[in-house]
């Protein structure tokens, strides 16, 4: 019996174009007073990336399969596939890397081997939607002699910023200054150097702040005003707005705002809806504000991007857009006043009236939501990073 335990360093969450470090731990768990007959041996061991992608078939209508170029012996427990029994189709793999060859470990001992791999930049970002699901894993497979294929999955999430892929490393030591008193090879000098100009990036989309008024109106007259400060946020950031009703000449009863994806298929991969398909938009709520506001002057709202959500983004399939979702309930009657008189000469019992006829309608306000910092997400989302498996 052999034990293998691969454990990503930094968290499994990260930035595509980052390098991925993985630890690679092989242990024979016998206690070492056992006898040397008791040693085992591997034969192999092997690690790859891939993404695996799954559609919905009642949502997207996909082309049929190219049977003109088959897998190399599919049904071969002994061909490193890392994709092998996974739902979907594999779309976006790494070179697959040796870890070793002809291990054989004593009773008690153990080796580590390192694998690190750069994270195709030109990829989806991971996403679990209604309709698609992009999977990241890291696959480590393993092999005695004469024994099928046993393969160790490590699940990874890829946030994808933007603009990357267009970006070159420069070159020039003068344009990419580095600290003398730290020694990087040139991979570790490329990770820190993307970090840094994606983080770069982000805090230059994120930080500009300038006031956004929306009137809002239904076809009786104004309801009120909407102010938001900005319309491009982070992963983690609270997206903030005020209404001011006091300037409205229709009474408002009741709104709610709700923060949501708008996960819509391609026109040319939707399926019929008279084939039996679902609608090729679905909706996802990530945070909801409702409130009552009848003499409501000005009121605000705070909702939070949750960290473990997806960022937007677009494939020849898929796009992911956010969005805030404004539900208003309106009075009918101009005027509506259901507070009690100020000034009564003598007591009297008040109450409300039992019914007002409404209006509603809605609005929908398209923003922005961009990736994060990757540690970030890892100390606040923490996720598995270690997975171990015994052959």
């Amino acid at each position: 019996m052999i034990e293998v335990v691969a454990e990503l360093s930094r968290g499994p969450v990260f930035l595509a174009g980052e390098a991925l470090e993985c630890v690679v731990t092989v242990t024979n768990p016998l206690p070492p007073t056992a006898t040397s007959a008791s040693s085992e041996a591997l034969a192999w061991a092997s690690a790859q990336i891939h993404c695996q992608f799954h559609a919905s078939e009642s949502r997207v209508a996909l082309p049929p399969p190219d049977s003109s170029q088959p897998d190399v012996q599919p049904e071969s427990q002994t061909v490193f596939l890392p994709h092998r029994g996974e739902r979907g189709q594999c779309i976006l793999s790494t070179p697959p890397k040796i870890l070793f060859c002809d291990l054989r470990l004593d009773p008690g001992e153990s080796k580590s081997y390192s694998y690190s791999e750069v994270l195709p930049i030109e990829g989806p970002p991971s996403f679990r939607g209604q309709s698609v699901k992009y999977v990241y894993k890291l696959t480590i497979g393993c092999q005695r002699v004469n024994s099928p294929i046993t393969l160790l999955r490590v699940p990874l999430r890829v946030l994808v910023l933007t603009g990357l892929q267009d970006t070159r490393f420069p070159q020039d030591e003068a344009i990419a200054p580095s600290s003398p008193f730290l020694e990087e090879d040139e991979g570790g000098k490329k990770d820190s150097w993307l970090a840094e100009l994606a983080g770069e990036r982000l805090m230059a989309a994120t930080s500009c702040r300038s006031l956004h008024l929306y009137n809002i109106s239904d076809g009786r007259g104004k309801v009120g005003t909407f102010g938001i400060f900005k319309s491009v946020y982070r992963l983690g950031e609270d997206v903030v707005g005020t209404l001011n009703l006091g300037e409205g000449t229709v009474a408002c009863l009741q709104f709610s705002v709700s923060l949501q994806t708008e996960e819509h298929v391609q026109p040319e991969y939707q399926r019929r809806r008279g084939a039996g398909g679902a609608p090729s938009v679905s909706h996802v709520t990530h945070a909801r504000h409702q409130e009552s506001c009848l003499h409501t002057t000005r009121t605000s709202f705070s909702l939070p991007i949750p960290l473990s959500s997806t960022p937007g983004f677009c494939t020849a399939i898929v796009s992911l857009k956010w969005r805030l979702h404004f539900e208003f309930v309106t009075s009918r009657e101009p005027g509506l006043v259901l507070l009690p008189p100020l000034e009564q000469p003598e007591p009297v019992t008040w109450t409300g009236p039992e019914q007002v006829p409404v209006d509603t309608f809605s609005w929908d306000l398209p923003i922005k939501v961009l990736p994060t910092s990757p540690t970030l997400v890892s100390y606040a989302a923490p996720g598995p990073s270690t997975s171990t498996i015994t052959i």
